[in-house]
């Protein structure tokens, strides 16, 4: 058994986002594509010989109980029966209420690196249906592959993307999802639609009207983004509050954060088509 391994958590952008309906315990239908970027926070995972699960670095205001990397540790040595611990350092780099997928991200890598060391033997299959108990964006992540999303979320197609560089720029406040979720302005009744039409342009996400109506920093970056971006279009990534753009190279995304942040936090990533996760799931 291996004893230590160190793993990437990386974080997602929804190119788009439509919600399509409700199922009838609460959960909202959605059509959305995930888009990985080579931007991660580290997570190193050391086994223990005593059964107990250990958080040994800080996150500021989430107590270890309330943590999803001690979540995922938890579950899969419950759903295993495994005599082993683990203690879960996580060096962070993905901000916080962003909506580029942190938590979940670190709970996938948990899942899948712990199924690794702990000999746990399970399938992505079988550790993607064990992860959406986390989040409905767990299983992307394990599934680590770009992907069209469907469902709540767990109905995964995998899609080839063209290879960006992104900008993507973070407002100093955290946008409650909870909240987005009820305003009563958020559409919940679009028409689905295919790969195609997406490919077309039908790129926008519900939620960054109410978002920008209730988040006015929100409202201030994505206007100032998008009069740096290409075809003067930035998003919201999920229910935010990170805002991105697409650029050609990594030479137009450094010029133009280079103005942007001296107002902004943000940084600059490339896409993804596959994480490092996909090296545990060999064909």
């Amino acid at each position: 058994m291996k004893q230590e391994l160190t793993i990437s958590a990386p974080a997602k952008l929804n190119l788009f986002l439509h919600i399509t309906g409700r199922r009838e315990d609460g959960y909202h239908l959605l059509q959305t594509i995930f888009q990985f970027l080579d931007y991660a926070d580290t997570i190193t995972l050391k086994s223990r010989e005593d059964g107990h699960i250990n958080r040994v670095s800080d996150l500021a205001g989430v107590p270890a109980e309330d943590d999803l990397v001690v979540k995922a540790a938890q579950l899969l040595q419950q759903h295993c029966d495994s005599a082993f611990g683990v203690d879960i350092s996580v060096e962070k780099e993905l901000p916080m209420g962003g909506g580029l997928g942190g938590g979940s991200s670190n709970a996938a890598s948990v899942l899948v690196g712990l199924n690794h060391i702990w000999d746990c033997g399970l399938s992505q299959q079988e550790l993607m249906q064990l992860g959406v108990k986390l989040g409905a964006d767990v299983p992307v992540f394990i599934f680590a592959q770009s992907a069209w999303a469907e469902g709540v979320g767990e109905r995964l197609q995998a899609v080839d993307l063209p290879e960006k560089w992104f900008l993507v720029l973070k407002p100093q406040i955290n946008v409650s999802t909870a909240k987005v979720f009820s305003n009563s302005q958020l559409r919940r009744d679009c028409s689905t639609i295919t790969i195609r039409d997406f490919l077309a342009g039908q790129t926008g996400n519900v939620c960054e009207k109410p978002v920008r109506e209730m988040y006015p920093e929100v409202d201030q970056a994505l206007t100032e983004l998008a009069r740096y971006s290409k075809n003067g279009e930035a998003r919201l990534t999920g229910t935010g509050a990170c805002v991105f753009a697409a650029f050609d190279n990594r030479e137009q995304a450094e010029k133009a954060f280079a103005e942007l942040s001296e107002k902004w936090d943000g940084f600059i990533a490339k896409s993804m088509n596959q994480t490092p996760l996909k090296e545990f799931f060999p064909a």
